[in-house]
């Protein structure tokens, strides 16, 4: 594959992974080729021990506008068998994810966002799902989580409706983690993400672990405590937690080994 056609961009920077979709002629739309992209990149945010917390941004000022249309119109659906949607709507990174939105956030791109556990959003960006405007229905978890993450009734106007929401709305309802001025989000998205990834990597990703599947599982209270115990009890044996509870005794900043 050549330069020119790698839609996906993969930076590291300390602990944190920036996924950059590039794709700046189509507005960031995805294609079944940069869905397989997004798909290795959150591989290797899974699988590299160097990197704990993972950013998601669109390159030109756009976070991304869907699905490519023009690809699904020749039969092309931007679906990975493995994670689904875009390459991660179905089963986003084990690791934290960071959406850093600049610009329109749309259908399949609000999706992406919620996919993500944290969104830093543009004071000038807007999120929607318009597909019930094209007889579509937003099947990239958008109808799914949005209604979680939201009063009912308000993320049912957005769905029913189809119109775009600006950042400040849904910052207001909690949708939105923080507000940057035009042209910041990703700078305050990654100020978000390295302090995340200052913590210690094992617990990081087991407390994702814990809150998301009780979210998307349904566990009740009774299932949540078993479960949560089996998770956590690696980071319990870990080298981490013993180093953890040194640095706090010693008053010194820890140095975490990820195992």
């Amino acid at each position: 594959m050549t330069q020119m056609e790698q839609t996906i961009q993969v930076r590291q920077d300390g602990a944190v992974l920036v996924i950059t979709i590039n794709r700046i002629t189509a507005r960031n739309a995805f294609d079944l080729a940069t869905a397989r992209q997004m798909e290795a990149a959150l591989d290797r945010l899974d699988e590299d021990a160097s990197v704990s917390v993972g950013v998601i941004t669109g390159a030109g000022g756009v976070f991304c506008a869907g699905q490519d249309l023009k690809a699904a119109a020749r039969g092309e659906s931007a679906l990975t068998e493995r994670r689904g949607g875009f390459g991660v709507m179905a089963k986003p990174a084990l690791k934290p994810l960071v959406a850093a939105v600049e610009g329109p956030a749309l259908a399949g791109g609000f999706e992406l966002a919620l996919s993500c556990d944290l969104i830093v959003a543009s004071r000038t960006s807007t999120f929607g799902l318009p597909e019930v405007k094209r007889s579509l229905v937003a099947l990239g978890g958008g109808v799914l989580r949005l209604p979680r993450r939201m009063p009912y009734h308000l993320a049912m106007e957005m769905i029913l409706l189809g119109d775009p929401v600006a950042a400040e709305t849904l910052h207001a309802h909690g949708v939105v983690n923080r507000i940057a001025e035009p042209g910041q989000a990703l700078a305050a998205a990654m100020d978000l993400a390295r302090a995340m990834a200052a913590n210690a990597p094992l617990a990081l990703k087991a407390s994702k672990e814990i809150a998301f599947r009780c979210q998307a599982e349904g566990w009740t209270e009774a299932r949540g405590w078993e479960e949560q115990m089996r998770i956590v009890g690696p980071v319990l044996a870990s080298e981490d937690f013993r180093e953890g509870l040194a640095a706090f005794g010693e008053k010194r900043p820890p140095v975490w080994q990820g195992r």
